[in-house]
């Protein structure tokens, strides 16, 4: 597998999911998140290339539905997957959730730093 590097930030999550592969399904937990993909573990292991459709419990409550997603990696029972095809009221919300994590990563950043230098 060639290097490459992500294009988009991922950031610490742990919520629940469910996936489907075809006629099977799976449910495990995200690990991480970045505003195109998501990084899980599951009890149903994914190969890459793998097209499934997953749906997200976010650690707010909300549910992220993707309806077309595919596995870019895997090892074992992890796996990470690309959102393919995410309808766009719910990529919005998606993306709303993402930045209001970029906005505390900032806001943390900031108060370490002036507790350190204060």
């Amino acid at each position: 597998m060639p290097f490459s590097i992500r294009p988009y930030r991922r950031f610490p999550v742990r919520c629940s999911v469910r996936y489907n592969a075809g006629p099977f399904q799976g449910q495990g937990t995200v690990w991480n998140l970045s505003s195109t993909g998501w990084r899980l573990s599951g009890d149903l292991p994914m190969r890459s290339g793998e097209i499934l459709s997953l749906t997200v419990t976010l650690p707010n409550e909300q549910r992220i539905e993707v309806s077309e997603a595919v596995v870019r990696w895997s090892r074992g029972q992890e796996f990470a997957v690309e959102n393919v095809t995410i309808e766009p009221r719910t990529d919005a919300r998606l993306q709303h959730y993402v930045k209001r994590l970029v906005q505390n990563t900032r806001e943390h950043l900031c108060l370490e730093r002036s507790e350190t230098y204060g």
